[in-house]
């Protein structure tokens, strides 16, 4: 069953055509890559399913539901939720109130930089439980912009994580790692997204393969091929736009 279906989903910026007609599925618990190389629209296609941008034209099914037009912040509350290429973390907060953030916006509480947090136990204790999960706990009192690299991408994953999303979509969330930091990532996401549903942008190839169920694979704003990882692997069309012939 899908959760999220597109289809004929186009985005232009003034005369620059972005996306040419996506048509895409993916299916409830699935693990989904998207691929392709630079200026293929990847993060375009992630920002039109999450509502940073809206779409041109097409539609935008999930969970049964029409999402194009719908607002960023509409489709949060449905249970979408994303990370971004760039660290997007309020470097002036604690990592702890980095995702009680998230945590008080699920149960319909806004942040107050005047009055301050408040005490929510059960906020808190979800808050703890998500940082946890992504092995963040012990920096809880740390500033954000103190975090390492590698512990920031951790922090917009637990910060994704804090709305208690249905499909989390993930933006290249291994750029910049070394490989001990890309293998601890991997086993964070494995972990995490356990009962929900991934989209995830990714470069290295270990890790899409490691990770995913399905991947499509993007090539100037059109998908060029969708299916299980081995068989887009020996897609001769792949190669040639992509992969290389190793």
């Amino acid at each position: 069953m899908s959760i999220l279906k597109l289809t004929d989903v186009r985005k232009d910026f003034s005369k620059l055509i972005v996306l040419r007609g996506i048509e895409m599925s993916v299916e409830e618990g699935a693990r989904h890559a998207i691929i392709g190389p630079n200026g293929a629209g990847k993060t375009t296609l992630f920002n039109v399913i999450t509502g940073k941008h809206q779409a041109s034209s097409g539609t935008i099914i999930f969970k049964g539901l029409n999402i194009a037009g719908y607002s960023a912040h509409v489709r949060n509350r449905l249970g979408l939720a994303r990370s971004f290429q760039i660290n997007n973390a309020f470097f002036g907060l604690d990592v702890f109130e980095n995702v009680r953030s998230g945590v008080r916006s699920r149960f319909g509480l806004r942040y107050s930089f005047i009055s301050g947090p408040g005490a929510l136990p059960e906020i808190d204790e979800t808050t703890w439980q998500i940082l946890k999960q992504v092995g963040l706990a012990e920096f809880a009192g740390v500033p954000a912009r103190e975090l390492s690299y590698g512990r920031q991408r951790g922090l917009e994953i637990a910060m994704a994580l804090s709305t208690d999303p249905e499909l989390i979509l993930l933006d290249e969330p291994t750029a910049g790692m070394t490989r001990e930091e890309t293998l601890e990532a991997v086993e964070i996401i494995e972990r995490v997204t356990v009962g929900r549903t991934l989209i995830i942008i990714e470069h290295d190839m270990e890790v899409v393969f490691s990770l995913a169920d399905t991947v499509t694979v993007l090539h100037n704003g059109i998908v060029l091929v969708s299916g299980p990882p081995e068989v887009v692997r020996q897609d001769q069309r792949v190669k040639d736009a992509y992969l290389g012939s190793d």
